[in-house]
């Protein structure tokens, strides 16, 4: 009798499998080099002779031991959970009711009568007529008035002269809205002298009578027609006003006789109060 061969030590191993990503239609996590199809030892399979694996229990792949040349070989059993993804309904509690798809009924908002709902209607319309109104006509007010002239330049719209303050044949300057104004205490030989010129030979042909209000009194902005400089009173070829700058030439009722301005002085507004004895300007 021979005797028998040593026997090796028998090795036991336990596997633990990752996460697995993908899975065969049974459930079986795809593993290499692991024979998932061996039955269980000692699974009957209640009987039936399909030799795949189960679907209604976690799959076990059986293990065990074989004698080759003496040595003893270890097979391991790996328990893996299916992988199959498992559905689930989603189902609430709340009752459907039958008429969902039908339109709510809104009858008791409407209005009682037609003539009702358009008396509203007229009301919104003229209440936002009268606020735009009101609104724009505040918008207009405030702009013309932030145009309109401030405090100083209204008290200086016009000014009054004392005539007594004037002595017959002599030129007073006084300051009008920024602008020099000549007034002449014009004597009877000068009224005479401007009222004998003929008026067709002038530049600008304007009568003595159309320049004054009264023919002792001329008022006149002293600002040459030309360039804007101030003549000089008495002086000229006419014995009127004479601007150095370019050499215009005015005469007694300040009109263009000479020189490169092309019209005669201007003749601001005024009257005369004949009651306090002043002119006003302005």
């Amino acid at each position: 009798m021979s005797a028998a061969a040593p026997l090796r030590p028998l090795a036991r191993h336990s596997i633990n499998l990752p996460p697995t990503v993908a899975a065969r239609a049974s459930g079986a996590p795809l593993a290499p080099k692991l024979n998932l199809h061996a039955r269980p030892h000692g699974s009957e399979h209640h009987g039936h002779a399909h030799s795949g694996p189960r679907h209604d229990v976690a799959p076990r792949w059986a293990g065990g031991l074989s004698l080759n040349n003496g040595a003893l070989r270890s097979k391991t059993f790996v328990n893996a959970a299916p992988t199959i993804p498992s559905h689930r309904t989603l189902h609430t509690s709340a009752v459907v009711s039958s008429d969902a798809n039908s339109v709510p009924d809104f009858s008791a908002y409407k209005a009682k009568s037609s003539s009702s709902n358009r008396a509203l209607s007229y009301f919104v319309v003229g209440s936002a007529g009268v606020l735009s109104a009101s609104s724009a006509k505040s918008t207009v007010v405030d702009l013309l008035t932030s145009m309109s002239a401030s405090a100083d330049v209204l008290a200086l719209a016009k000014i009054e002269v004392e005539m007594a303050t004037i002595p017959e044949g002599k030129n007073v300057i006084v300051k009008w809205r920024g602008k020099p104004v000549f007034i002449r205490h014009r004597t009877a030989d000068e009224i005479e002298e401007a009222r004998g010129v003929e008026i067709k030979s002038l530049r600008d042909p304007e009568s003595d009578e159309a320049r004054t209000k009264k023919p002792e009194w001329l008022v006149m902005l002293g600002v040459c027609t030309h360039l804007g400089c101030v003549p000089i009173g008495e002086s000229g070829d006419y014995g009127g006003w004479f601007c150095p700058c370019h050499g215009s030439h005015y005469d007694i009722s300040g009109r263009i006789r000479k020189g490169p301005a092309p019209l005669n002085l201007e003749v601001p507004e005024h009257d005369f109060n004949e009651a306090d004895g002043k002119i006003i300007i302005g």
